[in-house]
């Protein structure tokens, strides 16, 4: 059996719908509202690449020649940059809302706000992807050789004719691999079969390999890609439980301004004293002649119930009355 949220915690697709719409459509208009200009960020694309030179890790190099000299390498490479991201993610959200609801709003709101981050990173640092770097560098766009074979334009992984909607300059970080390994993360905890964990590991890495072999990103975009998607499952949890605490409060503010007033469930009468039962009445037992089975009545609350009964005749004080007068006698 798939485990379930609590009744009354399970997620509305009604609400959910509207908030990943909000928050992608910010993704994007942000990406493109931040384009600065095309100096500064071949500046910034160089400056990675001559770092990675420095410590020996720019592997994104022999990649590109790898995709490049082979198509059975390169053409669905390209494929899965253009479309594995826009179709995986989405159906693992899906999926985790039909079947993993439990899980489903920590997940969502990991990937939301990691998104997020990685738009500050496009803000702050624009930078130049390494296939729209100088030929001199050593690179070779693979969606522009191969571009005969798909959808996409030579100017980027949008459809063509679509290429100015983009910001080709948004490469640090790499969302693309951040969002494998959201993906990767969610494959191999949820998962429930040796495919699916399996799925996990593979996925992310091939992602990784295959940003760096289109020439789309630097090995150091890969790297900023993951570290955005650590930070935002750390903020994950505490930014729910403000909410949450942000929630009970104004429902609480809400319940009490309701409370404030008393329920007026009497109309308006009052019970006279005579007629209310006394607390013996409602808690003890029933006034009888001690016998068993012998038929109850209720108490009621007047004077006489706050004087001591006498033990009947025949009762077990009596008869020791009875044996004392005797003895006397």
């Amino acid at each position: 059996m798939y485990r379930t949220a609590p009744l009354g915690k399970r997620p509305r697709w009604w609400t959910e719908l509207p908030l990943i719409a909000v928050v992608y459509g910010l993704y994007s208009a942000g990406r493109l509202l931040v384009r600065g200009g095309v100096q500064p960020a071949v500046d910034h694309g160089l400056a990675i690449l001559d770092l990675e030179k420095t410590f020996r890790i720019n592997f994104e190099h022999p990649l590109n020649r790898l995709f490049t000299d082979h198509p059975a390498i390169g053409i669905p490479a390209d494929f899965a940059y253009a479309s594995l991201h826009y179709l995986l993610t989405p159906a693992l959200l899906v999926w985790l809302f039909r079947r993993r609801p439990a899980e489903y709003r920590v997940q969502r709101s990991w990937l939301m706000i990691s998104t997020l981050i990685g738009l500050v990173g496009f803000t702050l640092l624009p930078t130049c992807p390494p296939r729209l770097l100088d030929a001199g560098q050593g690179f070779v766009d693979t969606m522009a050789q191969y571009g005969s074979y798909g959808w996409w334009g030579g100017d980027a992984s949008a459809p063509r004719g679509l290429g100015g909607m983009t910001n080709q300059y948004a490469a640090m970080p790499s969302l693309h691999v951040g969002w494998a390994l959201w993906c990767g993360v969610v494959l191999w905890r949820q998962g429930r079969t040796a495919w699916s964990k399996a799925a996990g590991v593979v996925y992310p890495l091939a992602i990784t390999l295959v940003v760096m072999g289109t020439a789309n990103h630097y090995f150091l975009d890969a790297l900023a890609g993951a570290a955005v998607m650590v930070a935002g499952l750390l903020l994950a949890k505490p930014l729910l439980r403000l909410v949450d605490l942000v929630k009970s409060r104004v429902t609480g503010a809400g319940r009490r301004e309701t409370a404030g007033t008393p329920a007026n469930v009497s109309g308006g009468c009052e019970t006279s004293a005579g007629t209310a039962l006394s607390r013996a009445a409602a808690t003890g037992p029933a006034a009888g002649d001690g016998r068993p089975g012998a038929p109850q009545r209720p108490f009621e609350a007047d004077a006489r119930d706050q004087i001591p009964r006498q033990p009947a005749h025949g009762t077990a004080g009596d008869s020791r009355t009875g044996d004392t007068a005797a003895a006397a006698r």
